[in-house]
C-alpha cells in the first residue's frame, strides 16, 4: 500500500488474518465490534524491536470517519452523555461526528492555541505521546463553561496511547467543577494508558471506551510484526 491509501475502506470480516504465522507486514487489521477490519499503517518504534499500529483519523476517507464515529457513539449511549468535548487536534473530527451521530447540535472543543480572552486557570500543561517534548497548554474557551456545567460530558479523543493527553484533559475539566460520565477514543493503543488514568480515579480506566484496540507490536524472527504480550 502507498502511504496515502491507509484509513480509506473498511473492509469485511476476516478479510485479512488476525495472527498470520510470520506476522503482520505492512499493516495492522484492527477490528471493529462487529467484526469488520481498518488496515492500520505499523509505525516501528527507536527500539526497532517494537511498532504500534497508527490511526490519522483527519486522514481518513468519510466513509471510515463516519463508522468511527457511529460506532463511537453507539458505545457510550448508555452513559447517556449531553454534550461532548474534544481534545485537540485530532479528536476534534471524532468528537464533532461523534456528538452529530448523539443527536447533538454542537460540541465543545478544547485547545492549545490561546485567544487573549481566555484565562490561565482555565489551562493545565500539554504532552503527547506524538509530542513529548513539544510543551502546550491545554485551554477551554471560558464562554463554553455554561455548556458544560452540570451536564454530562463525553471527553473524545481520537487515539488514548500514553494516557497523557487524556489526563490532561481530566485535569482542566476538574478546574471547571466538571467530572465526564465517560471517555471515548476511537482506538485504544495498547493498555499502557490504563495505569496513567487509574492514578487520577480507578474508575476511569473502565469508563475509557474505544472502537478499536490495537497492541503493542513485537518484531518477529522473520521480520513481521506480531502483538507483544
Amino acid at each position: 500500500m502507498q502511504p496515502h491509501d491507509f484509513w480509506q475502506e473498511i473492509h469485511p470480516p476476516s478479510t485479512f488474518e488476525r495472527q498470520p504465522a510470520e506476522g503482520h507486514r505492512g499493516f495492522y487489521p484492527a477490528e471493529f465490534e462487529d467484526g469488520r477490519q481498518l488496515r492500520l499503517p505499523i509505525r516501528e518504534l527507536v527500539d526497532g524491536e517494537h511498532a504500534l499500529a497508527s490511526l490519522i483519523i483527519n486522514q481518513a476517507g468519510f466513509a471510515v470517519e463516519d463508522a468511527l464515529c457511529a460506532s463511537l457513539a453507539e458505545k457510550v449511549r448508555v452513559f447517556e452523555p449531553e454534550v461532548v468535548v474534544g481534545l485537540p487536534t485530532l479528536g476534534l473530527t471524532l468528537a464533532s461526528g461523534t456528538a452529530r451521530k448523539l443527536g447533538q447540535s454542537r460540541y465543545v472543543p478544547l485547545g492549545t492555541s490561546r485567544k487573549f480572552w481566555y484565562r490561565e486557570d482555565l489551562s493545565v500543561p500539554l504532552t503527547s505521546i506524538t509530542s513529548p517534548e513539544q510543551l502546550k497548554r491545554l485551554y477551554l474557551d471560558p464562554r463554553m463553561l455554561p455548556v458544560i456545567e452540570n451536564r454530562r460530558v463525553l471527553l473524545v479523543d481520537d487515539v488514548i496511547s500514553s494516557g497523557r493527553s487524556m489526563a490532561a484533559a481530566l485535569e482542566l475539566l476538574a478546574a471547571c467543577g466538571v467530572r465526564p460520565v465517560a471517555i471515548g477514543a476511537a482506538m485504544l493503543q495498547t493498555d499502557a494508558w490504563r495505569e496513567k488514568l487509574a492514578a487520577i480515579s480507578p474508575e476511569w480506566p473502565e469508563r475509557a471506551v474505544g472502537v478499536l484496540r490495537t497492541p503493542r507490536l513485537k518484531r518477529t524472527a522473520t521480520g513481521g510484526w506480531a502483538p507483544a504480550f
